[in-house]
This record gives structure tokens, sequence and C-alpha cells, in this order.
């Protein structure tokens, strides 16, 4: 199935979702342990960074400093869809919220500050409701 392209159908129909718990970031020299069962991880030179839940983290005795909540954008857009990302991080920064975007196959995700989630999800409905001409 192909992913959704036009901005207004993607805006119009994101239906973020705000998944359960909290998130953080934590960072490898080499590859992430075995067990660790991470929701998101990036190979970079200085190392692998993986986004795992902070009970996991916590019980592992892992460090971290960014706790993170985590909005899945429901709609299935394409890769090559051109203004999510910039129309999504727009809306967030008018509400003095930062964001970390992931993009996976089917949907976009936003990693937001754990305690601006309730704001941040309230913009992107907002958003969704009333899309941009």
């Amino acid at each position: 199935m192909a992913g959704e392209r036009d901005l207004r159908t993607l805006l119009s129909g994101m239906h973020p979702v705000l998944n359960p718990g909290r998130y953080v970031y934590c960072t490898f020299p080499a590859k992430v342990p075995a067990g660790l069962r991470p929701v998101v991880s990036v190979a970079e030179e200085e190392g692998v960074t993986v986004v795992v839940p902070q009970e996991e983290a916590d019980s592992l005795g892992l460090r971290y400093e960014y706790v993170a909540a985590w909005i899945t954008l429901r709609i299935h857009s394409a890769l090559d869809a051109v203004g999510l990302t910039a129309a999504v991080a727009a809306c967030l920064a008018d509400e003095g919220v930062s964001c970390n975007v992931v993009a996976g196959f089917h949907h976009d995700h936003l990693f937001v500050t754990a305690d601006d989630a309730d704001r941040a999800l309230s913009a992107l409905q907002s958003l969704s409701a009333a899309p941009p001409a």
C-alpha cells in the first residue's frame, strides 16, 4: 500500500495518538546490548542511539537525560511526502514544544518532552482539525 503524499490529506488525517509510557534516549559506543528492546535505533558515527521505555532503562541501570512522550501520527505517510514534518514542527514550535521526529515505513513518530505531551497532543489535534489551506 502506497503512503499518502498530499499535505492537506496528511494533516487532516494524521490522528495523533499518545502512546502510553515514558521513553528515554540512550547511547552506546558500538551496538545495542543483547536483550534491550528499543522502539527506535539509529546508528551514527559516534555510536548507536536507542529509544527505550524508561522502565526498561531504569531496570538495566542505563544513563539518560531526556524523558519523552511518544506520539504516533496514525496516517500512512509516504516516505517522500513533502511538508508533514515541517508543518508538525512549526505547530509544536508555536507552542514552545521541542520535537524529535522518526519516520517509520507506515507512520511518523514524535518524541516530545514528557511534561509537554498533553499540550503537544492538543496542538496536533487542532492542526488536524483545521489544516492550513
